[in-house]
């Protein structure tokens, strides 16, 4: 179930990781690890009226980078690219069954998504590569 649904309660350490539970480690890590560079990603946490959620927006440079939002014992990670951005994932060093969720997602709009579940550090991995992808795909570097 989605956490930080109060309006009223900014996120802070201590409610996200009342939120994610013990995927707070892997949490904290995340944050500590595309703070600096290479990445240079913030985090900015507002209220979606929409979505009646806190949902946590990460940039570097001005553009997004991917979504996050926080669940019962863990936090989602969600990442949206156009036909021609995502056509190199298949070829990424991930989980396979992230490239074939993404290949079977159903565009919204003209955007893909591909989320990933995060409950413990060891799933980083494929979120670090899913991150450097999309920055150097937004950068317009190879």
């Amino acid at each position: 179930m989605q956490q930080l649904r109060d309006p009223n309660t900014n996120p802070d350490p201590h409610t996200i990781a009342s939120a994610i539970g013990s995927s707070w480690p892997a949490y904290e890590k995340l944050a500590g690890d595309i703070s600096g560079p290479p990445f240079k990603i913030t985090f900015e946490w507002r209220w979606y009226n929409d979505g009646k959620a806190w949902l946590c927006k990460a940039t570097a440079k001005g553009k997004t980078v991917f979504w996050l939002s926080a669940w019962d014992g863990y936090f989602k990670t969600s990442f949206y690219f156009t036909e021609k951005t995502g056509a190199g994932i298949a070829t990424l060093e991930i989980d396979p069954s992230h490239k074939s969720a993404f290949a079977s997602a159903k565009p919204i709009g003209k955007l893909i998504p591909l989320t990933l579940d995060i409950r413990e550090e060891q799933d980083l991995k494929d979120l670090l590569e899913l991150i450097t992808f999309k920055q150097k795909g937004s950068a317009g570097k190879s």
